[in-house]
This record gives structure tokens, sequence and C-alpha cells, in this order.
């Protein structure tokens, strides 16, 4: 099932056809990111009968968002966003990334969800974690 098709992700972002190819590269793991974020809760629930109409539209802002993400990276896995090398030089220029480490000595990657997600998902209760009382 589509959550979104292009489209409605041009109107949404702005993009135009142009961006229809990172669209359909990215659209499957974005969704995928999307969904285990959200619990899963739109593959119980079909989005097009939720009568919440502010949830479905900040899901698909927040879907939008996450396939922008992979767009600008040129990735979609943990592997491919973080493989950037630690110096490139070329003749006489060098550049340093720096180290992948902070002081503690934790690893300072980017991470595989987009942080903007958040900002669409806070408020609509798809970020809810808590057990059902079923």
């Amino acid at each position: 099932m589509d959550y979104i098709t292009f489209d409605e992700f041009k109107q949404i972002t702005g993009k135009t056809d142009d961006y229809e190819e990172i669209f359909e590269k990215f659209y499957q793991k974005a969704t995928a990111v999307i969904d285990n974020i959200t619990n899963r809760f739109y593959q119980k629930n079909e989005i097009d009968n939720d009568p919440i109409l502010f949830r479905v539209e900040q899901f698909k802002l927040a879907l939008c968002s996450q396939i922008e993400y992979f767009g600008e990276l040129g990735a979609d896995t943990f592997e491919g966003i973080n493989k950037a090398p630690q110096t490139f030089s070329a003749g006489r220029t060098s550049v340093s990334n720096g180290s992948r480490y902070n002081l503690s000595g934790a690893n300072e990657s980017k991470a595989l969800v987009a942080e903007d997600i958040y900002i669409y998902l806070e408020g609509t209760g798809l970020l809810y974690r808590g057990v059902d009382s079923c």
C-alpha cells in the first residue's frame, strides 16, 4: 500500500518532475523508517479511513521529509550515509572530516532517521511507545 503518490509529494514539498527518480529510489526505505517510528500505525489502520486528518497530513509530511533526507544524502542505509572518508587529498589540497569520535569516544555518525520527522509527528500520537491495554 502506498501512502503518497509522486504528485502528492510534489504538492507537499514543492519539488518538480525532475525529482521523481529520487522519490522512486528512496520511497520504500523511507516508508519502512517512518512505519518503524510510528509503531506501524498505518500498517494496522487504513490511512484513507483515518478520521483525524491532522494526523494523516503530519504523517505524510514526515514521510516526505524522510525521502528528502535520503535524497540529500544520496543514500538510504546507515553505512551508505556514514561512508565519507576521513581525509581526502587532491594535489596540494587536503580536506579532513575530523574525528568520527567525540571526546567521550561515542561515534559521531549521521542517523538513518531525519530529525525533521519529529517536528511533524510530535503531538499526533504516532510516536507513542506504550503498551496497549487490551
